[in-house]
């Protein structure tokens, strides 16, 4: 099978185990339910692949492929063995993702582009397939820039891309997980407790926990929030100024970079909601 055919399979077998998981032991009532908003973040990824498709044909792991076969990058140049660099790759580009993440709440224009996907008043397996297409294009760049410049293997591209793609979906998930499981996972990897703190109103809060996979990026750079203020059942989902029923639909998400801020955020920049937010809760 060729690189998108498994990718396609295990997408396919982890969402339907993340969708299941949710309806026998969902962690939250949902706000706006499924109906609209999974049409609409379904769609969005359908759109997001057909874009991806179109302008990186080669995508992350046909860049790694055209890079091994011209010995490009730091890792070639330096003689490592297939299994060191394979592994440091991985970890390489894991990083280089909670930068990106980090990033985009930093700096005002791609917090716009990012913010589409903090306004899903619910988080759930779907939330984790609603990105811009616009971010997605720019994930994809910087990753193959990262490939590229570090001569990173093939099948660690290959598998970091699976990985990601899983994690992503797994902490996502309306899922209650049993505290001591979750307490063991999130020691090494995200879980859907401490992602879901990231995508509360309240700005020190979404500051926070940037990690899709691995979690030793937020403490190592001291952006870890253990457990939301309000806890899991009583915190509140999206960006304050956005708590209306217009982030399930399709169109109206696609155009929200474009969009001007409502009024009173407008000169907050990155994470304006939360800030409101903050004083509102307080």
């Amino acid at each position: 099978m060729d690189e998108a055919t498994i990718r396609l399979l295990l997408f396919l077998g982890i969402f339907a185990s993340m969708a299941a998981f949710e309806l026998v032991l969902p962690r939250r009532d949902l706000t706006l339910g499924r109906g609209r908003r999974w049409l609409t973040n379904l769609a969005i990824v359908a759109t997001d692949t057909a874009v991806l498709r179109i302008v990186f044909p080669m995508a992350a792991v046909g860049i790694a492929l055209w890079a091994s076969e011209n010995g490009i990058g730091l890792f070639p140049w330096l003689e490592l063995s297939f299994w060191l660099a394979a592994l440091l790759g991985f970890v390489l580009l894991d990083f280089a993702v909670w930068a990106e993440h980090w990033a985009s709440h930093k700096i005002p224009l791609l917090w716009r582009i990012h913010k589409m996907h903090h306004v899903d008043r619910d988080i759930d397996v779907t939330t984790a397939l609603r990105f811009h297409p616009l971010e997605i294009l720019i994930s994809m760049a910087w990753k193959a820039a990262v490939v590229v410049a570090f001569g990173i293997p093939v099948v660690a591209v290959l598998v970091f891309e699976v990985v990601l793609n899983g994690a992503a979906m797994f902490n996502h998930a309306n899922v209650k997980l049993p505290g001591w499981l979750d307490r063991g996972l999130r020691l090494l990897v995200v879980t859907p407790d401490m992602h879901r703190v990231h995508h509360s109103v309240i700005r020190r809060e979404t500051d926070s926990n940037y990690g899709f996979n691995l979690s030793i990026w937020d403490r190592l750079f001291r952006t870890y929030v253990d457990q939301p203020r309000d806890g899991h059942a009583g915190m509140t989902i999206g960006l304050a100024e956005y708590q209306t029923p217009e982030p399930a639909g399709y169109l109206w998400s696609l155009a929200l970079p474009f969009r001007r801020p409502p009024a009173r955020a407008e000169g907050k920049g990155v994470a304006d909601a939360s800030v409101k937010a903050d004083r509102e809760i307080a």
